[in-house]
């Protein structure tokens, strides 16, 4: 069959916002960047073709791939003769297992800093591969609080494994510390959310539906010089160093949902990462004002350790928590709901959520109060 270009479909708005949403992910994006995934459905790039269907190998997605590892690095600032850039699939959990799998010995040891319940899986599931240590935790207050980091660090760990922001608890530590340990940070819920020297970490990875782009890729960027430390010899699905030598194409990527990544990076870039910065700060500080004056809601986490990407609260009264989703929902902001394990509420603050979408939330809590 031979495919013939046609002429763009009418600039037709295919996207409307009619909710404020704060749900922990899948996430809210922003309009443009939804707009641009619509439109590349109907039509990729004036193809004639969806990028639904541009082949994986084809000409057009290699640009793709390409244009994604320059924004990120470049957002990152990190040297492309120093890091290597992947997406792939399985989310947080596979990258759990593959951490262990490609850099931790049987007889060697891992580091963790066990500040929720998503550093506490990766740690569980790092042991079906090695030895395994906490070197700090905050688990016997229910991680309402950051650990407070270990004062020496064992020169013999394989890697120190971190967790920079807790979305369950709504924690996040402000700046990724320095280690003479090989650092793996899971990023899942504020890369890009504020400046960072990534050039710390060795290895940092991030499921997508935050701050990236949709459900059902992952970001993984990997110091080159990480990729010498694979301990075991793996099937190349699961080999970091295989999946870079493959470019990401051991199997067929999600090639829609990376696109809508590029978009989505493009717009932090034009954004800029201090601006989100700001934006993110002046979001959380409203929330957590009002949180600490109104009578009827209780902030969770100490003032120290308080995440500016998820913010968890309670009422005083849980018996009205019900009636306060609904008052939410009749004044169409949603997502709000507490993680099924912690109950009370959690709103989500990510780039996508703007300053005036927190404003309503305020003024809700205020008008419910």
């Amino acid at each position: 069959m031979r495919v013939t270009a046609r002429k763009s479909p009418p600039n037709i708005s295919l996207v409307s916002k009619s909710k404020i949403y704060f749900g922990p992910g899948p996430a809210m994006l922003p309009q443009e960047v939804l707009q641009g995934t619509a439109d590349a459905v109907l039509d990729y790039n004036h193809s004639g073709i969806s990028i639904l269907s541009i082949p994986h190998r084809g000409r057009a997605f290699a640009v793709i791939l390409e244009e994604t590892k320059a924004r990120v690095l470049a957002i990152c600032k990190l040297d492309a003769n120093e890091y290597e850039l992947l997406w792939l699939q399985g989310g947080g959990r596979q990258q759990f297992a593959m951490i262990p799998m490609n850099f931790l010995a049987p007889e060697k040891t891992a580091g963790f800093i066990d500040s929720g319940h998503w550093a506490k899986d990766a740690m569980d599931t790092a042991a079906f591969y090695g030895n395994t240590v906490s070197l700090c935790s905050s688990a016997s207050d229910d991680y309402r609080y950051l650990p407070e980091w270990p004062k020496e660090i064992p020169d013999n760990l394989s890697y120190l494994y971190l967790t920079s922001n807790n979305t369950i608890y709504g924690t996040q530590w402000p700046e990724i510390p320095t280690c003479d340990t090989p650092l793996v940070v899971d990023m899942s819920s504020d890369i890009f959310s504020c400046a960072r020297d990534y050039a710390r970490c060795d290895l940092f990875f991030a499921v997508a539906q935050k701050n990236i782009g949709p459900a059902g890729v992952t970001l993984v960027v990997i110091r080159k010089g990480m990729l010498k430390r694979q301990v075991r010899e793996l099937p190349g699905i699961l080999s970091y160093s295989a999946q870079v030598k493959a470019n990401s194409l051991l199997n067929t990527p999600p090639v829609s949902a990376i696109y809508t990544c590029l978009l989505n990076l493009r717009w932090i870039q034009e954004q800029g990462i201090n601006s989100l910065f700001e934006a993110n700060k002046k979001k959380a500080e409203m929330i957590y004002t009002e949180l600490d004056s109104n009578p009827i809601f209780q902030p969770i986490v100490s003032p120290e350790s308080r995440s500016m990407m998820n913010v968890v609260f309670r009422m005083m009264d849980k018996s009205h928590e019900s009636a306060f989703l609904d008052f939410c929902a009749s004044r169409n902001i949603e997502g709000i709901a507490g993680h099924r394990s912690v109950g009370g509420f959690r709103a989500s603050l990510y780039n996508a959520v703007s300053v005036d979408d927190v404003a309503q939330l305020v003024s809700a809590m205020r008008e419910f109060s």
